[in-house]
């Protein structure tokens, strides 16, 4: 084992470029979950198959991803945070670079799970790498500069792919990433290389990798496609959730008694570590939820191209860039928990108001909500963040930042699966209530088809115009349900965290489990 040591903090320009490789490497990573869903239809058209055998390249990276990120602690102490970090960047470019030149299907799905696995330990590493590189109390300044990047890259993903594919042709969401990762790489090794952690030579605990690898693939395969086969009505399903709950169960009585663990689930014996990951991790699947149904009813329902869609929820990034670095600066002088649960008042602020959309919601009061929620995203990561690590250890934070990144990520997973089933499912109760007065002895039922019939329709023709109308009402009426049920739960997420124990100021804690003395 290499002999413990602490570096002391990065100073001037140094910092200032150590904190642009790490949250470059960061934001392409968090881009690249988002920015090929608009570019599925392109991607399939030019691979020659349909858009529903395309959704494999999201759910294939999703899949390694996943599994990838809580191996990120195990990983660390064998090779060293740096020289893991590093590598990782590198390998992501030539993954993106085989992506983007895939001629096949198969063969991108194969280079995707090659991505997704690379991926795995640099979102952890990078706010493990800050954490270490800045002075003590500026450890919430490190946080906020981390959560920034890992919330605009999501609502960025979907503008700068549509862009991309529009414009240029869908390999070069992947090709943007060669000259950022080398960048990123490259400065990343130059200043950091130095700094590497302390390592030692553990066992492989092949057993816990193995039913680590079987129940998390099975739960995101789940995920991903229980909306397309129907959930527990298909067979499919039912076998992907028995298996993922078995495996599941397996895999936490081994972790616990195995002694070099693939994963530290005695992590979570620390009250704020669960408290911090469980608030962390629901109301991101929440947020995530929100910015997954957003733009499909303003494109589907309200005759938004991709494009102003894009531009209509853009507007959440304004305020989580400008006041993030305030908050980070800041934060060691409360307690935690106040700071987190303004952020999630005002994303229950922000959920009601959406609550009260309509067809004929305009695009101002659109995107009021998206630019007043930018206040709460600069308020989320970084509290809840210096909450879960708080009062770690050094060399514990990687497996720490890993295993709450993990969590967060399933439940964004759950977030994007779960809202847009209940949202198809919420549309197809209205509908059903909306069109029981749709028959031949309702007055304005039978005025509506004659006026359509007099302008040379069909009956059938008439009442699918009418079925058209009804659809957008219904699928408008099923989103406000379920932005007032987020509304209502990030209340709930407001009391969850005060049973945490107080937390000092964020920016020690966050500087404690860094290291950075």
């Amino acid at each position: 084992m290499s002999a413990p040591q602490s570096h002391p903090p990065l100073k001037g320009a140094q910092l200032i470029w150590a904190t642009v490789a790490l949250s470059l490497a960061t934001f392409m990573n968090v881009l690249d979950t988002t920015i090929a869903n608009v570019s599925i239809p392109s991607i399939a058209g030019d691979l020659g198959v349909s858009p529903n055998q395309g959704t494999w390249v999201i759910t294939s990276f999703a899949v390694a991803n996943a599994i990838a990120v809580p191996l990120t602690g195990w990983l660390t102490q064998r090779f060293g945070q740096v020289k893991l970090f590093t590598t990782s960047i590198l390998l992501f470019v030539l993954a993106s670079f085989l992506c983007g030149a895939a001629s096949s299907l198969e063969m991108l799905i194969a280079f995707r799970v090659l991505q997704g696995l690379v991926a795995g330990p640099m979102i952890p590493l990078s706010q493990a790498l800050l954490l270490s590189s800045y002075p003590k109390s500026k450890g919430g300044l490190a946080l906020a500069m981390w959560a920034m990047t890992t919330l605009v890259a999501p609502v960025m993903g979907p503008i700068l792919g549509g862009w991309l594919s529009d414009n240029l042709s869908w390999p070069w969401i992947f090709y943007i990433n060669i000259p950022t990762g080398l960048f990123a790489a490259w400065l990343t090794w130059t200043l950091l290389h130095k700094r590497e952690s302390p390592t030692r030579k553990l066992p492989i605990d092949t057993v816990g990798l193995a039913l680590l690898v079987i129940w998390v693939a099975a739960l995101q395969i789940m995920l991903d496609k229980g909306k397309e086969l129907d959930w527990f009505n298909s067979g499919e399903i039912i076998l992907l959730g028995v298996v993922a709950l078995v495996g599941f169960a397996f895999f936490l009585v081994w972790e616990l008694t195995e002694k070099h663990p693939i994963v530290d689930i005695k992590l979570f014996a620390r009250p704020n570590f669960s408290i911090g990951v469980i608030a962390l991790s629901l109301g991101y699947g929440l947020f995530f939820a929100n910015v997954v149904l957003m733009p499909l009813w303003l494109q589907q329902y309200m005759g938004y191209t991709a494009t102003w869609a894009g531009l209509a929820t853009a507007p959440i990034g304004v305020l989580a860039i400008l006041m993030s670095p305030m908050v980070g600066m800041n934060i060691h002088r409360v307690d935690v928990r106040y700071v987190a649960s303004f952020s999630f008042a005002i994303f229950a602020i922000v959920s009601f108001m959406r609550a009260g959309f309509s067809t004929d919601t305009d695009m101002w009061h659109i995107v009021l909500p998206q630019l007043i929620q930018g206040a709460a995203m600069a308020t989320f990561f970084v509290p809840l963040t210096a909450l879960t690590l708080s009062g770690l250890t050094p060399d514990r934070v990687p497996a720490a930042s890993g295993l709450a990144n993990f969590v967060r990520i399933t439940c964004g997973a759950f977030g994007a699966s779960v809202s847009t089933t209940m949202w198809e499912n919420r549309a197809a109760h209205h509908h059903a209530r909306l069109t029981e007065h749709i028959t031949n002895f309702d007055p304005a039922a039978g005025s509506a088809i004659a006026n359509l019939r007099s302008l040379g329709m069909s009956q059938d023709q008439a009442l699918g115009v009418i079925d058209r109308s009804i659809n957008v009402q219904a699928f408008t009426l099923s989103a406000a349900d379920f932005f007032y049920l987020s509304g209502s739960l990030f209340v709930v997420l407001i009391v969850l965290l005060w049973l945490a124990k107080p937390s000092g100021g964020g920016g020690s804690a966050a500087a404690d489990a860094g290291g950075a003395h």
